[in-house]
Parts: C-alpha cells; sequence; structure tokens
C-alpha cells in the first residue's frame, strides 16, 4: 500500500499502472537471471520508482567458472607457501651490524643507509637469483676457466649498487654481485650524484676489469672498511631470501583479493 500511495503522489494514474505492472513481474520473476531477460517499458513521460537499482546485480552472478577454479588453484598455492618456513621468519640482526635497514613490504628491494666519516653510504639490496651456469656472461664474470668460479654459476647471489657520496657532491658507485661469502665488482663509476644530462656523458672511468689488480684489490678493501663484509653478505643472503617468501606470499593474497573482487 505504500508503494501504490508514493507512485499515485508522484506519477499519477499512468504511472501507477505501470508501477504495479512492475512490481507483480518482479514478485513474479523474482530471481535476478528472469529480471534481467524481461524487457519492460513504460508510458512516455512516467516515472517510475523501482524497490531497487537494476544497475545493483552483482557481476559474481555471471563470473566465469575459471575464476573460481583460478581463485582454488592460489589458494593452494598459498596453502604451500605458508607452509614454508621461510616467509614469517625475521632474520635476526647480529650486533654490530653497521647500517640501518629500510624494507617496505610489496618491495621487491631494500635499503641499507649508513655514516662513515662523514660519507654517506647507500646500499640498494635486489632479490636474491640462481644461475645456472649457461649464461656465457655468469661465465665471464667470475671467471669460468678456474673451478672454484664455475662453483658460483650455481650458487645463490644477490645485486648490490652501492653509493658512497660526500656532501651531495661528486660519488662513487659500485655495481656489485653479492655470494654468501663473497663479493664481486662487477662495475664502478665515478660521477655526480645528481646528473644533468650533459653530466651524464662524462666520462666515469674504465672498466673495472681493465684496472690494475693492485687497484681492484684496494677498491675491494675500501667497501669492506665501509661495512661491505662477508658478514654483511652472508646476513643479507639470509634476510633477503626470507624477504622473498614472504612478499611471494603477499602478491598471492593480492592476487587473490583481485580476481575475487573484480
Amino acid at each position: 500500500m505504500a508503494l501504490i500511495a508514493f507512485l499515485r503522489c508522484t506519477s499519477g494514474k499512468r504511472s501507477l499502472l505501470a508501477g504495479v505492472a512492475v512490481w507483480r513481474s518482479l514478485r513474479f520473476y523474482g530471481s535476478v537471471t528472469n529480471i534481467q531477460h524481461r524487457r519492460i517499458t513504460f508510458p512516455l513521460g512516467s516515472r517510475i520508482f523501482l524497490p531497487f537499482h537494476l544497475s545493483s546485480f552483482s557481476y559474481k552472478a555471471n563470473r566465469p567458472a575459471s575464476d573460481a577454479d583460478l581463485v582454488r588453484v592460489i589458494d593452494a598455492e598459498i596453502k604451500c607457501a605458508e607452509e614454508c618456513d621461510d616467509h614469517d621468519r625475521v632474520e635476526e640482526i647480529a650486533e654490530g651490524f653497521p647500517f640501518q635497514i629500510q624494507d617496505e613490504k610489496g618491495m621487491n628491494t631494500i635499503t641499507l643507509r649508513r655514516n662513515y666519516h662523514g660519507e654517506d653510504i647507500e646500499v640498494l639490496v635486489s632479490m636474491p637469483s640462481i644461475v645456472t651456469g649457461e649464461d656465457p656472461e655468469n661465465i665471464r664474470r667470475v671467471g669460468g676457466n678456474d673451478e672454484d668460479n664455475r662453483d658460483k654459476l650455481t650458487q645463490s647471489s644477490i645485486p648490490l649498487t652501492i653509493n658512497v657520496s660526500k656532501h651531495k657532491g661528486h660519488g662513487l658507485e659500485f655495481c656489485c654481485t653479492a655470494y654468501p661469502d663473497e663479493l664481486i665488482i662487477d662495475s664502478m663509476s665515478f660521477r655526480e650524484i645528481h646528473e644533468s644530462s650533459e653530466e651524464m656523458l662524462a666520462y666515469e672511468g674504465p672498466d673495472f676489469s681493465d684496472l690494475d689488480e693492485n687497484l681492484q684489490k684496494a677498491f675491494y678493501k675500501y667497501l669492506e672498511l665501509r661495512g661491505i663484509s662477508a658478514m654483511t653478505t652472508n646476513f643479507l643472503h639470509e634476510y633477503m631470501i626470507n624477504k622473498d617468501s614472504s612478499e611471494y606470499l603477499f602478491w598471492l593474497k593480492n592476487l587473490k583479493k583481485f580476481i575475487e573482487n573484480c
């Protein structure tokens, strides 16, 4: 009765009759599917107020069955990831670790920072990777002719980008590969910290491998004194392996949420 009174006040007799017809249709065709496929016409100029919005029908009713299959597979993968000991393990920071760690959830890198005798040192640490030994570039970098070096081709490694700067002026940048017990400098450049387009073309030095052997050794010692030691690389390996597991689980859960809510 309340609906009929409302329609009478707003649209007059013609709208009332149309509204009653719609209401009866809705009662008879009570399911979402029937309403969606039933065509309803109204007299020209009539204003009809329905008890709900047709646009509010949930997309879930038309969701492909493949979506449910995908969610089931993701659930299985989440369960498997949660059974892994690494995803929630917090690596204990050794006493005397010289860096502050900046680790943001959802990022595939962490940043280490410290000040050393007026120098600002920043280390960007990326996710670990396993090399297969089939890449010629990996063989060249670690020295594939040496049996000990060939063992590194199947070891876990993490990329490091180390920046050493003074008073926001010039700085050294080292691109390195860290193995559990060893650091390899892949390249080194000396440049402005904030480069302009012209400064990006400036000469930054020769390839690190072309430097005199004694000079190369001196730079390894230079980094060690600034905290890039075997202790640091060992810790970073364990830390990044745990982060990789944790981020994968976080990614799976976000992926599931997206599939379910789309």
